[in-house]
């Protein structure tokens, strides 16, 4: 068994799951960098290891069972445990996307990756994450999913959203559950809000980078023992269910 920290990342072949695996790399920790395209993977992969960082990559598609059953395996023979499972792989709705007019296929397929795609993951790791001393579960959640936030006057969340933004309150509601099963154990389980960054999930249109993004999930990652859990969390603190 590694004496490293092993994590692994899902989406981690661009935008703010690169960052993250970047991150996580930078302290020193093995990184699983999970993609669904191989060849993006790999990409990823030689770019992190020509930075110093310990990639590894893991083939992973959060809709296909025996591919979240494949890379359990995969980690279980290269380390025998995981400390730290970051859920970042998401993907977002297209326009319009006003709950009357949105076509159902859009949300079964943002639901299957942003939600169902989580719980996939995160009963396939559970029992390596069982095997760590400082198990950590981030989920990458975003303040549209925050009812609070979207039904507080004046608040700006960039218009109506009616497949993404309820699959990320869906995914909060998750979080506090897998916080309330665990909360015997020593996994901690949170949300991580990143802001509004530029990444091709909005067409690069956010106002900060992977890496500002990325600080929360890699904070979160990095709680020390009895630190919070089921909560969601920005750069700023904790963000309002």
């Amino acid at each position: 068994m590694s004496e490293k920290t092993i994590a692994l990342v899902t989406g981690a072949n661009k935008g703010i799951g690169y960052a993250i695996a970047a991150g996580l790399g930078a302290l020193g920790w093995s990184v699983g960098v999970g993609a669904r395209d191989e060849q993006r993977g790999r990409d990823a992969v030689a770019k992190l290891r020509a930075a110093g960082t310990d990639a590894f990559g893991v083939p992973l598609d959060v809709t296909e069972g025996e591919s979240v059953a494949a890379a359990a395996r995969l980690i279980a023979e290269r380390a025998g445990r995981l400390d730290v499972l970051v859920n970042n792989a998401g993907v977002a709705g297209g326009r319009p996307e006003s709950p009357s007019a949105i076509d159902l296929e859009t949300v079964r397929r943002l639901v299957e990756t942003n939600v169902i795609g989580v719980i996939r993951v995160t009963n396939a790791m559970l029992p390596l994450l069982r095997g760590s001393a400082r198990p950590r579960i981030v989920n990458q959640s975003s303040h549209v999913g925050s009812l609070t936030l979207q039904t507080t006057p004046g608040v700006d969340l960039g218009g109506i959203s009616g497949a993404y933004a309820p699959t990320k309150t869906y995914l909060n509601a998750v979080t506090v559950q897998y916080a309330k099963e665990l909360s015997g154990t020593n996994i901690l389980v949170n949300s991580a809000c990143p802001g509004y960054v530029a990444t091709d999930l909005n067409g690069f249109s956010g106002t900060q980078t992977p890496e500002q993004g990325a600080a929360v999930a890699i904070r979160l990652a990095t709680l020390p023992d009895g630190g919070p859990t089921g909560r969601q969390f920005d750069d700023e603190g904790v963000v309002p269910w």
